[in-house]
């Protein structure tokens, strides 16, 4: 049983944003003025998973990096809709383009331009550390602050659910 009081067997796509989500909230500043992000390992490997199990997974964040760009491609996530404020258009977009419905679709986010987005679909996800609105409209918390585990803990679930984790020789092969 999931601790996520949601239908997961539904859920065909995930977005996440980036920052305070796949990355912590608080990131070193390099000299250039680019933030220097961390990833985590585990997020990627349960990223990598979902792609292989036929998940839709988008990036939607405001950011716009090279390092985040090729980190995600790598990992099979294609759907990048980064550097621009206008979440909600995109989450319709992404949507539209997939035909999924709010209920399909997860979206994790951490602060307030997530909020609209978080609003449109079915099973909205915070970090543990998100801003107080944000919570305040997700309907799961996770254990995990952002950047430390958030979505492994969320893609877990899911596939879980649909019976495909941890059931791959083929860890991080193509």
């Amino acid at each position: 049983m999931s601790r996520i009081d949601y239908p997961l067997d539904k859920i065909r796509g995930i977005a996440f944003d980036v920052d305070g989500v796949l990355s912590p909230a608080v990131v070193p500043m390099g000299d250039d003025g680019v933030p220097r992000r961390m990833a985590n390992l585990r997020d990627g490997y349960a990223i990598v998973q979902a792609v292989k199990a036929g998940m839709h997974i988008s990036l939607i964040s405001g950011a716009d990096t090279p390092g985040v760009r090729a980190r995600f491609k790598n990992m099979g996530v294609t759907d990048q809709y980064l550097g621009n404020g206008n979440k909600l258009e995109w989450l319709d977009d992404w949507m539209s383009k997939y035909s999924l419905a709010p209920e399909e679709v997860a979206y994790c986010g951490d602060d307030i331009p997530d909020l609209l987005p978080m609003m449109k679909v079915g099973l909205p996800v915070a970090p543990r550390d998100a801003a107080p609105e944000v919570k305040a409209v997700a309907r799961y918390i996770a254990t995990a602050n952002g950047g430390y585990g958030v979505a492994r803990e969320l893609i877990e679930e899911v596939l879980k659910v649909r019976g495909v984790w941890a059931l791959t020789n083929n860890a991080f092969g193509k």
